[in-house]
């Protein structure tokens, strides 16, 4: 049962799936290491199942196309 669970979640939302383990593995190795903030924990752990549905969609996890443009708009008021 837990092997058909884990081979649809690899097939499905692989990128997803590796993210929240790398949250995971990253915020244990945070806990063990460092001072207990929950928050903290809770914010790797996201930020990799963040990063993993871009990578399932094909999107760039950083924009930076767009975000120089916004930028670029903004400034072009000074001139």
């Amino acid at each position: 049962m837990w092997v058909q669970i884990w081979e649809r979640l690899l097939e499905q939302h692989r990128g997803k799936t590796f993210g929240v383990i790398a949250g995971v593995v990253l915020g244990i190795i945070y806990l063990i290491f460092g001072l207990f903030h929950m928050l903290i924990f809770v914010l790797i752990v996201y930020t990799g199942y963040y990063i993993g549905k871009k990578l399932d969609r094909n999107e760039p996890v950083f924009p930076a196309e767009d975000t120089w443009r916004r930028l670029m708009d903004k400034w072009r008021l000074f001139r």
